[in-house]
């Protein structure tokens, strides 16, 4: 018997009776992070790291019943033994390693390597097996350092003044937002930020993190604050009548995606950044081959390429299905 089973419901492990980020309701969930595809509703009891408590009951209200561990503080579950590990996804992102009677197995959720200076670095652990998520799993996705790309941000966004033009970047809600507010903080005076960032960005910065303030959008926003104003709004906004206001404005795409030219010709963006907060090509296989994992098991994204590439490479790797996806994809909040 697999110590971490692919159900229909989610990964589930029998021994101790949970799953980790369950699509389907269940009576005790492990989260990995506060995101729509792997943080739902429904579930009887949560268990989270500290940081993704109040992200979860934002989401799913706060009568949920949670409870927040430290990164590497020990749970035991029916005699299984459970510990977060950083992502470096998000704030709050966890991967779950998971011992039992010797065996070590590791679901990641979602996670990136290079440090963002916000969330906790991701950290590799040795394990017998790992689940990876594959969202880039192509050689074609290999990031630029950060700091070259918040460079040509900023670049871009002091020409777009020099037009007398607003600098629309749009950026998940929750994770991607705030790194952009986060790496901007000390070089943009002032932003203008959709609700749907808004009120994650509340939340955080009353937990204590140390990210800049931010004004709400909202239909009394006098137009002239507009003007060569840097605002921060999710995906969603891209065809969306709320952006009309801001004219005239130049937008910018901040994904992973970016990084294939024809993705922002389609979406009639002005500028595509590569900015993923999902590890690229040489990052999943770099964190694969930490792990010294004897089978792989690789989830959404690219996820038969990827596992036949490491199959081919000599680590016994397979697909699996999941209910899992981008947040760029399945986020939706209305302005």
């Amino acid at each position: 018997m697999k110590l971490l089973e692919f159900t229909d419901k989610g990964i589930y492990c029998s021994a101790g009776d949970f799953y980790i980020d369950p699509w389907q309701p269940v009576k005790r969930a492990v989260i990995t992070h506060a995101h729509a595809d792997h943080a739902r509703y429904g579930n009887q009891y949560y268990l989270c790291e500290h940081a993704t408590v109040p992200l979860l009951k934002l989401r799913l209200g706060s009568d949920i019943k949670v409870q927040g561990v430290a990164y590497h503080e020990t749970v035991i579950i029916n005699g299984v033994t459970l510990s977060l590990i950083p992502a470096g996804h998000m704030i709050g992102s966890a991967q779950i390693k998971v011992d039992y009677g010797g065996e070590v197995w590791v679901a990641s959720g979602d996670y990136k390597l290079e440090n963002d200076g916000l969330s906790v670095p991701f950290e590799p652990v040795k394990c017998h097996s790992f689940i990876t998520e594959s969202t880039f799993g192509l050689p074609i996705y290999r990031w630029q350092p950060q700091e070259q790309i918040f460079s040509d941000i900023f670049q871009w966004i002091s020409n777009n003044k020099l037009d007398g033009k607003a600098s629309v970047l749009l950026a998940y809600s929750l994770g991607k937002a705030q790194r952009l507010l986060f790496q901007l903080k000390d070089k943009v005076d002032r932003f203008l930020v959709h609700g749907a960032i808004a009120i994650p960005h509340e939340t955080l910065l009353s937990q204590g993190w140390l990210l800049p303030p931010v004004e709400r959008i909202t239909p009394e926003t006098p137009k002239e604050d507009f003007k060569n104003a840097v605002i921060i709004a999710p995906p969603s906004a891209e065809d969306h009548v709320w952006l009309r206001r801001m004219q005239p404005y130049s937008l910018g795409i901040c994904s992973g995606w970016m990084q294939v030219r024809g993705n922002m010709r389609r979406r009639n963006a002005d500028a595509g950044f590569v900015l993923s907060d999902h590890a690229d090509w040489n990052g999943l296989l770099k964190a694969v081959k930490e792990t010294s994992a004897a089978q792989v098991f690789v989830t959404h994204g690219f996820s038969s390429v990827f596992a036949r590439y490491l199959t081919e490479n000599g680590i016994l790797a397979s697909a699996v299905s999941t209910d899992y996806g981008d947040e760029e994809i399945i986020s939706n909040p209305e302005p």
